[in-house]
């Protein structure tokens, strides 16, 4: 099968437009974005799509390719700059070839930066963002063996991955503002998420209007009306629902980590976690490597959820609580650990609640005490 992303290049263009003008909205430490377009494997010509910079006053926003680059149309293809012998190292083929984001905190000591390498200049502090896509989302085409691209050594990339990935953002920092997992980088990593989400809407639009060509002239109108609107509305709201939620987990994620820092309660969640698995380790030749595996995933991926208190405590019990306890109803864990398990289930309860905890609200000072009321009553 031969993987693609059909899309209008008009819609490309807006697509990419509108998340870099939030990006530079968001981070009033950055002053220019730029989005590039990974082609179709196995090539993967990589292109700029849209280039903005803000104006001092951050109102306006200028657009347009204005600078030599070989990554200017018709691009540049895969082979001319994953990392090779004798030629610079590019921050371009860390992100596509890893699927990983690059950093330049430091410009003066940066490995991949080209004009380092041959000038021996350092140029600018910046942050390059890969935007995923899982392979079966995608188009399909035509039936045909999947040709993947490799790299210099004659290693084949993204095979055992998910993902591809479907374009690179890259933003332009103050200098000395912008450090490797900072909070800018998080930003950027999420607005990416839903850059990869409108790229995918976009697809499926591709795919109806290919399907509805295929209908006769007398239906195609009504068709297409049809399934405008309903995919319209429902790109729309899923879009804007997953962005509001992922922005209030982010939200409520960075208010308990600031509340918490410090204190013994930090690490109540991961520590619950740990003694989970500590346990779960206890059990592998009872029951099996597979569902301790399992629920060593689910467990350690609570971590990485910031839920509500409501939306938490339904999700310890579904998928921690009551497999612990249908573990515990089988006598596979004996009644030592088991009460050992439900502690630490009662800590990742209690953990969903620090937000909102008096005692810690009283003694925080860094805001006013009618707005940590008005927080710390609210559930985020």
């Amino acid at each position: 099968m031969l993987l693609a992303i059909k899309i209008e290049q008009e819609a490309l263009e807006n697509a990419c437009k509108e998340i870099i003008e939030s990006i530079l909205i968001c981070l009033p430490n950055a002053f220019k974005g730029t989005v590039y377009r990974v082609g179709i494997l196995p090539e993967m010509v990589t292109t700029r799509v849209a280039s903005g910079i803000i104006d001092e006053n951050r109102r306006e926003i200028s657009w347009g390719l204005p600078e030599v680059s070989d990554y200017n149309p018709p691009g540049k293809p895969w082979n001319e700059y994953r990392d090779e012998p004798g030629r610079p190292l590019e921050a371009m083929a860390w992100c596509v070839e890893r699927q990983s984001s690059w950093t330049a905190e430091d410009p003066r000591n940066d490995a991949r930066s080209v004009r380092l390498q041959v000038e021996g200049i350092w140029k600018d502090f910046h942050h390059m963002e890969p935007v995923l896509i899982r392979k079966k989302d995608l188009y399909l085409g035509e039936m045909r063996p999947m040709v993947y691209p490799k790299n210099h050594a004659g290693e084949t990339i993204w095979e055992n991955s998910d993902y591809v990935v479907a374009a690179v953002i890259k933003i332009h920092f103050q200098p000395y503002s912008i450090r490797i997992g900072g909070h800018e980088t998080k930003v950027i990593k999420r607005l990416s998420r839903a850059l990869g989400t409108e790229l995918l809407s976009y697809q499926l639009r591709e795919q109806s209007l290919e399907a509805a060509r295929a209908l006769a002239d007398d239906r195609l109108h009504s068709c297409n009306v049809l399934a405008d609107s309903l995919r319209n509305v429902i790109t729309k709201s899923g879009l804007i629902f997953s962005l509001i939620k992922l922005e209030m987990g982010f939200l409520r994620d960075q208010w308990e980590s600031t509340l918490l820092e410090g204190t013994k309660e930090a690490s109540l969640r991961q520590k619950a976690i740990s003694g989970l698995d500590e346990l779960l380790d206890k059990l592998e030749h009872v029951s099996g490597s597979d569902m301790v595996s399992d629920l060593k995933q689910i467990q350690n991926r609570f971590l990485t959820l910031h839920p509500s208190p409501e939306q938490g405590r339904s999700w310890v019990k579904m998928k921690i609580e009551d497999q612990w306890r249908a573990l515990i109803n089988e006598r596979k864990v004996d009644e030592k650990d088991a009460k050992m398990v439900m502690r630490h289930i009662e800590d990742l309860y209690r953990s969903l609640y620090l937000g909102e905890n008096q005692e810690l609200l009283a003694g925080y000072k860094q805001i006013p005490e009618s707005l940590i009321s008005e927080w710390g009553g609210s559930s985020l």
